[in-house]
């Protein structure tokens, strides 16, 4: 690799003087700027991310914190990762991805070596650790999801609560008052904030429009599949006719597999309605109406955000919260008059 002392021998100056004329701190002439980057151009130097950023240039490079678990659901984290890639490329950055199980350490990693621009934040936990760290670093972070404690963060979210009260809405007005909400893993109940949130947000809107509400995780880790049956079943025997899902692909498909083997159909005998459904509810093989979770939307507004802090820094922090959207399918009957 070429070094700063390799171009300034090249250019026949000292180290200072390229050091200077490269990150323009002080004032060089002309002719030594150009011989200078002439040589520093043959010989492929590029100043190292630390240097640039002392020299108050960007790196152009935003860390990304997702930690990889053992309870991990790829394919929706996976999803985030790739719009947030997306995101970022499409104005000029490129990301650098940290999967430490153990995030404190990669977060604490690229902000003391000034590695990057700007920190975005995955996978956020209820008491999530990252939280002190970002009200201490000087690189601006964004977090999507939310945190319990938001004080002086910037984050950006699908508002889930106002998801869970959009599902109900729209089950109570089609005339039904008993709903069984399949919900997410018990391990994401405990480890993601989302999660609760939609739950929060059905439990309140059912007490104001007087649903009788029950509710079950569907499994410990992943999902488990004669439990799913064993609630729909369930809830069926005891005259249940309407459903939130708010779970991965698999646990849609076992509740229609149940519904299917009843000889009920969907938006005529029973509702349906997919909460806050991160993958295409298309591939299943019953139309749905669904309430989705758009990667794009979080992560391009999260990016955006970073990029504008990095353009005014003595912006405010603060909650952005994507209000939810309804796609009817036939799966919910039309409001009743």
């Amino acid at each position: 690799m070429t070094t700063i002392h390799e171009v300034a021998a090249a250019a026949g100056v000292s180290i200072s003087t390229v050091s200077y004329a490269l990150s323009g701190k002080r004032p060089v002439s002309e002719k030594t700027r150009r011989r200078i980057e002439d040589a520093a151009l043959r010989l492929g130097y590029q100043p190292d991310a630390g240097a640039r950023m002392l020299a108050g240039r960007r790196t152009n490079i935003f860390a990304l914190t997702e930690p990889l678990r053992a309870d991990t659901h790829a394919p929706t984290h996976m999803a985030f990762v790739l719009a947030t890639a997306v995101a970022a490329r499409r104005r000029g950055y490129d990301i650098l991805l940290l999967t430490d199980e153990q995030t404190s350490e990669g977060m604490n990693r690229v902000a003391a070596s000034n590695l990057v621009d700007a920190i975005l934040v995955l996978d956020v936990a209820p008491d999530d650790e990252r939280v002190a760290i970002a009200r201490t670093v000087r690189t601006p972070t964004i977090f999507i999801g939310l945190p319990d404690d938001q004080r002086d963060l910037t984050c950006v979210d699908l508002d889930f609560e106002a998801a869970g009260h959009l599902a109900v809405d729209r089950l109570a007005d089609a005339g039904y008052d008993r709903v069984l909400l399949l919900g997410q893993t018990e391990v994401s109940y405990r480890k993601s904030n989302f999660p609760r949130r939609l739950l929060r947000g059905v439990q309140e809107r059912s007490t104001s429009r007087d649903i009788d509400l029950s509710w079950t995780a569907t499994g410990s880790v992943i999902t488990d599949t004669a439990a799913v049956r064993a609630s729909a079943e369930a809830a069926l025997d005891d005259g249940v006719r309407a459903f939130i899902v708010h779970a991965v692909n698999d646990v849609h498909e076992i509740l229609l597999d149940v519904l299917a083997e009843r000889g009920l159909h969907v938006g005529a005998d029973v509702a349906i309605v997919s909460a806050a459904a991160s993958f295409d509810t298309a591939s299943l093989p019953v139309a749905v109406d669904t309430i989705p979770l758009v990667p794009q939307d979080s992560c391009e507004l999260a990016v955006e955000i970073a990029v504008q802090r990095l353009e005014d820094p003595r912006l405010p922090a603060r909650i952005h919260l994507i209000p939810p959207t309804y796609r009817a399918a036939g799966s919910v009957p039309p409001p009743r008059e």
